[in-house]
């Protein structure tokens, strides 16, 4: 049969690190992009004897995408010891959540905004194309990360033990466009929220991915296959249109489906059976007796404090209220600290397409250029809002202007017209202008003629010859325009 003639049916496990200073049960340093196997202690590389202290501002954290996401929140959650045997877990247990996690339920919203390029998009009333239910977030510890090589593994134990929610899906999902606008969602609203920045090439955010074909019309589901390995968005579409593939030939030649993990391989762009039937059970899970129940009513109180606008809100009123693009609107919003320099420069007085064009352009290829992240920037909103101003007023170029910007950063106490200045370009004085650009065009009549005859590209040769002769240099567009205003008459 074609794929159209079976059910695809899909859930997905996320899980999302929580953005803190610390581990989920130790004061070890979380974190990413340290010297390997340098952020641990006894605590989280499971010394004998040692015990777990919560981190409460994790448990917090992840109330708060509980509540984003409509769950409910018990009045109880317990911590449970998942049980294996690998090396990126020396305590060969898990401090996880099983029957009491601490959200139950709710929804991801999927923005229309979050689908691949490309994808066929469901007709919706504003931004939500629908929402896709959850079963429920749980709070539990990373394990190491394990690097593979031909003949030996390494093990780096800094990330073992930092925060990490588990979002599980119900199986609500339909196509793997449909999975990718769901993980792209998340990701905004975890982003948005400053619960994780949620860096998928930094493995921040991770997923693995169940999905099932069962004849259309069939009420029971077909049997789960789960795949891992997952990093990105992209290979997480790729991995389900494979298996989708794949499990529709083998459907169709009579081949039955058995439960299963697979893994994921996107070089080879095929999934590799790991092993078969695993379920909770295999897990031994018990209560974890160095733990006590948390109690989150006083939580959840207090975080309903500082609950957020959803993105798609934010989006709304972006573009509503300072007349951006979508396309804007939309970048700003997936980059929650970039979105409050846009709104803070806006506030310092810059117009708000301009401020938006210098923020998502401008600023973000200066901080890549000179790797630094804006947490660090020493320019201030109001030191942009300075330098598009001087943009605004004709003082300068945008090209000039960047050169600006660079002098600023360098010198963060100089006003965008100070470093103009140092640099040569100050607001010219229109009479002496004007009487440049009348010389230049005196002296350059054949050129002149040639414009005139429909030669525009000469046009830019005789604003660098006034701009050769200006002192101090003055806008070249405001010489272009004066140029050809001349020229016209």
């Amino acid at each position: 049969m074609p794929t159209n003639d079976y059910e695809v049916t899909i859930g997905l496990e996320v899980h999302c690190q929580i953005r803190t200073k610390t581990k989920m049960f130790c004061a070890c340093r979380a974190g990413f992009g340290f010297e390997p196997n340098t952020n641990v202690c006894p605590t989280c590389l499971g010394m004998p004897g040692a015990l777990p202290t919560l981190n409460e501002h994790a448990i917090e954290r992840t109330i708060l995408a509980g509540l984003l996401l409509d769950c409910s929140i018990p009045p109880i959650s317990k911590w449970d010891r998942k049980n294996y045997f690998y090396p990126d877990m020396p305590k060969n247990y898990q401090t996880s959540q099983l029957d009491l996690p601490l959200c139950i339920g709710g929804a991801v919203p999927l923005y229309a905004w979050a689908f691949p390029t490309g994808a066929d998009i469901p007709a919706c009333e504003g931004d939500i194309v629908r929402r896709v239910k959850l079963d429920h977030i749980h709070l539990e510890e990373d394990a190491a990360k394990l690097t593979h090589f031909a003949g030996y593994s390494l093990v780096d134990y800094n990330r073992g033990g930092t925060p990490l929610m588990e979002i599980v899906s119900a199986p609500d999902l339909h196509s793997p466009d449909e999975a990718y606008a769901y993980l792209k969602s998340l990701q905004q609203i975890m982003v948005y929220a400053g619960i994780s920045n949620a860096d998928m090439e930094k493995g921040e955010m991770r997923c693995d991915v169940n999905v099932s074909l069962r004849p259309r019309g069939q009420e029971k589901l077909g049997e789960k296959i789960e795949m891992k390995n997952i990093n990105s968005m992209s290979a997480a579409r790729r991995a389900l249109i494979y298996e989708i593939r794949r499990q529709t030939e083998e459907l169709d030649a009579g081949v039955a489906q058995a439960q299963s993990t697979r893994r994921w391989d996107d070089t080879l762009g095929e999934s590799i059976i790991m092993r078969t039937k695993e379920n909770a059970h295999d897990y031994r899970y018990h209560p974890c007796p160095d733990l006590i129940p948390v109690r989150t009513a006083a939580l959840v109180e207090r975080v309903r404090q500082c609950i957020p606008e959803m993105p798609d809100a934010c989006r709304r009123r972006l573009t509503q209220d300072y007349a951006l693009p979508a396309a804007d609107a939309t970048t700003l919003v997936s980059n929650g600290p970039l979105r409050a320099f846009f709104e803070q420069t806006v506030q310092a007085g810059a117009p708000p397409r301009k401020a938006a064009n210098w923020v998502i352009n401008t600023l973000t290829a200066v901080l890549a250029e000179r790797e630094t992240s804006l947490a660090d920037c020493p320019l201030s909103p109001a030191a942009l809002a300075d330098v598009i101003g001087i943009v605004e007023d004709g003082t300068v170029s945008a090209n000039q202007a960047r050169e600006v910007l660079n002098v600023m950063w360098d010198a963060p106490d100089k006003d965008a017209a100070s470093a103009a200045a140092e640099l040569g370009y100050k607001k010219a004085d229109s009479g002496a202008l004007e009487e440049l650009v009348r010389s230049v065009l005196a002296e350059n009549q054949d050129m002149v003629d040639l414009v005139r005859s429909g030669n525009a590209k000469l046009v830019n040769a005789l604003t660098g010859k006034v701009m050769k002769s200006a002192t101090p240099k003055p806008n070249p567009k405001l010489v272009t325009q004066m140029i050809l205003s001349f020229i016209k008459s």
